[in-house]
């Protein structure tokens, strides 16, 4: 069972990923590969919105995708897209990145050789990821204007298409501590993290949601 306690935690730290960016056309938008082909659908949806001309979808396979994405998350988010209507000269695929830095870089190296000029890019990314996938964007390539975007739904509804509330929250709290400890390693700019969502994390990951943490990881207290 999964207190009332940590219900509301969960809720605390989904709703501190919200970035609630107001969209506008981007140069480009680089939809982020995971498991959820929901990024792919809200990232068809935002081209049909005439929100970029241009979509990169970045991303190998993991431990959770390979059985499910065997030609790897792009290549299916492409496959996706393409059913919504996406016509395939608007996609581009990058078919290596193995997290979220190697997305952003990946996904850089391959728009400049594409010679593709890039001043904003829309981040479409799962729900739960979208302050973390800001965060670490704005740190390798902090020259453009960046927009971040999920599939709007609750938390309620998001758990609903997992199947596992408890995976769920383990996803946030593994989010959350990311936000707290790249920084210092360099990896994402450094985020004003309210103390209402610390207490909440640190709840949840005493509370035994830990599954997704970084392990070793210096947490400042």
């Amino acid at each position: 069972m999964i207190s009332a306690q940590a219900w509301a935690d969960a809720q605390r730290l989904w709703d501190f990923q919200q970035m609630g960016h107001e969209l506008h056309p981007c140069s480009v938008a680089i939809g982020l590969g995971s498991h959820d082909l929901g990024v792919a659908d809200t990232t068809a949806a935002l081209y049909h919105r005439g929100m970029m001309p241009l979509i990169v979808f970045t991303g190998a396979t993991s431990r959770t995708t390979r059985d499910r994405m065997p030609r790897g998350e792009a290549e299916h988010y492409r496959e996706r897209a393409m059913e919504l209507g996406v016509p395939a000269d608007a996609i581009l695929v990058e078919p290596r990145a193995r997290n979220t830095g190697e997305n952003i870089r990946f996904s850089r190296a391959l728009l400049e050789e594409r010679r593709v000029s890039v001043s904003s890019v829309l981040l479409i990314s799962k729900p739960y990821e979208e302050r973390r996938a800001y965060a670490t964007a704005r740190k390798l390539w902090p020259e453009v204007e960046w927009l971040s975007a999920s599939t709007p739904m609750s938390l309620t509804e998001y758990v609903d298409s997992i199947g596992d509330a408890r995976l769920v929250i383990d996803m946030l709290v593994g989010a959350q501590q990311r936000l707290m400890v790249y920084p210092q390693q360099g990896f994402m700019i450094e985020e004003c993290i309210p103390y209402d969502v610390t207490a909440a994390y640190e709840r949840l990951r005493d509370g035994g949601f830990t599954s997704r943490l970084v392990p070793d990881a210096a947490e400042r207290g």
